[in-house]
């Protein structure tokens, strides 16, 4: 063990002894450890054996290490913890930090029997098999282990390229795609690139909180804009906006699609007021009726659309690729903003998942899912119709891995109802939680990834019973 212990003036022994038994009390050297010989560590800290050997002796008497046979020094046990704590520290942090906007919320998952959880896809169907044979082939023959482009592999920006194409109609040149750690880091790109501290954003309210924090965290200020049945409401957006961030595929929370024409109100307000629009294209692959839909980005005429997009719906969250597709001209800042964050995302994830894209894996487990999430979509919705008439309005949507359905007015807050649920099994998301200047409306986001077909019947049923 390369143990380093740090010593001042006089009094060796009791220093040695004072440090190792802060650690064991710490569990920093937990039972079991094999520490330094007497004669290694007073070599290692220039002292004389002997001034070693009285600190282990005095370990030694309070329990704490004992010599073992053909082992060495052994730690056997943890000293009560009555060490002095770490000194404070007079840093603080920005006050943007103190937030309770920005509070990391809790990203377990409760333990229930039925799962409604939304933004979670399903595991049950992911091909695991093909993804460890394609990580294991990178891991085994992979020799580039040194700094790669920020931007992401030239392989999978160009198999990511011909993808967004094929199945969303979006046009990029894989020079203006850069790889990101989820579509988190992609918005956080975004503003890096766009952003003054006090320049105004806006988004859609209720909206996804997640871009909401990282538009604040870079000194925005930002503000919600109301959604109707159209989408965002175009008109309302505060002159002076430097940004408009939207989910005109599928509206996060609510879940309806923005229509043509407020998708061309809103390209013509970004060109009058010189704005930017980040479009998250989170979840359109699993588009069940009604004609593909065209995402902004496909027609945009001026440039002013950043798209973005993940594999955390149609893969799994845990996989942390997104993507951030952006016009030409800002191309080398977007680069260079991903450099300053974090020097690019990891090399063998990247390689394994541009041929998981080129082998067609990704466009098969594609239309394996979005006949799954059909069917429990129908399902859903006309249970719901059929048993909680009166009670819940379901939102029409035509596709995604979410549905959302308002509660009546005389129905208790979502909050309240949710927790009543989760004693009876039920895990259901809850709308007001995804307000932005306040609470959102009432009523719940029901994901349908994490939980399978044939128990939507019970899980519903469960459901009506605190409603």
């Amino acid at each position: 063990m390369d143990l380093h212990l740090q010593l001042g003036e006089g009094g060796l022994a009791e220093q040695i002894y004072m440090q190792l038994s802060e650690r064991i009390a710490a569990d920093v050297l937990p039972a079991g450890t094999v520490l330094p010989s007497s004669r290694e560590l007073a070599d290692r800290l220039s002292v004389s054996r002997a001034t070693v050997v009285a600190a282990y002796e005095r370990l030694a008497a309070h329990g704490l290490i004992r010599a073992r046979a053909g082992v060495g020094t052994v730690v056997t046990a943890q000293r009560s913890r009555t060490s002095t704590a770490a000194p404070a520290s007079r840093l603080q942090p920005r006050e943007i930090w103190s937030s309770a906007r920005l509070a990391v919320p809790d990203l377990t998952r409760p333990d229930a029997e039925f799962d409604f959880a939304p933004g979670v896809p399903t595991r049950a169907e992911f091909p695991f098999a093909r993804w460890r044979a394609l990580l294991n082939d990178q891991l085994r023959t992979r020799t580039d282990v040194s700094y790669a482009d920020p931007a992401g592999s030239a392989q999978l920006r160009t198999a990511l390229a011909r993808h967004l194409v094929v199945s969303r109609g979006v046009t990029v040149t894989p020079e203006q795609l850069v790889i990101t750690t989820g579509a988190q880091q992609a918005f956080d790109v975004a503003a890096r690139v766009l952003l003054d501290p006090g320049d105004l954003v806006a988004v859609e309210d209720p909206g996804y909180l997640p871009a909401y924090r990282g538009f604040v965290a870079h000194g925005a200020r930002v503000v919600g804009v109301p959604v109707d049945g159209e989408g965002l409401v175009v008109d309302q957006i505060p002159a002076g906006t430097r940004l408009v961030y939207v989910t005109p595929s599928h509206q996060f929370p609510l879940g309806m699609s923005m229509s043509d024409a407020r998708r061309t109100a809103l390209l013509a307000w970004a060109a009058r007021h010189d704005a930017a629009i980040v479009e998250d294209d989170y979840d359109s692959e699993f588009r069940f009726s009604g004609r593909p839909l065209t995402p902004l980005h496909a027609i945009d005429t001026e440039g002013r659309v950043l798209y973005v997009g993940s594999f955390s719906k149609t893969l799994l969250p845990a996989l942390r690729v997104g993507f951030l597709g952006i016009p030409a001209e800002l191309a080398e800042a977007a680069r260079r903003a991903k450099f300053v964050a974090d020097y690019g995302t990891a090399g063998h994830v990247q390689s394994a998942l541009a041929d998981f894209i080129e082998n067609g894996d990704l466009a098969r487990h594609i239309r394996r899912m979005r006949g799954t999430y059909e069917r429990r979509h129908h399902l859903l919705i006309s249970t719901l119709r059929d048993q909680f008439d009166g009670l819940l309005d379901p939102i029409e949507s035509s596709g995604g891995t979410h549905m959302t359905a308002l509660l009546a007015p005389e129905q208790p807050s979502d909050t309240t109802l949710a927790a009543r649920a989760l004693t009876e099994g039920v895990n259901v998301g809850t709308v007001s939680r995804w307000g932005i200047e306040g609470p959102g409306p009432n009523g719940f986001v029901f994901g349908y990834g994490a939980i399978a077909t044939d128990r939507i019947p019970a899980a519903l049923t469960a459901l009506r019973r605190v409603i």
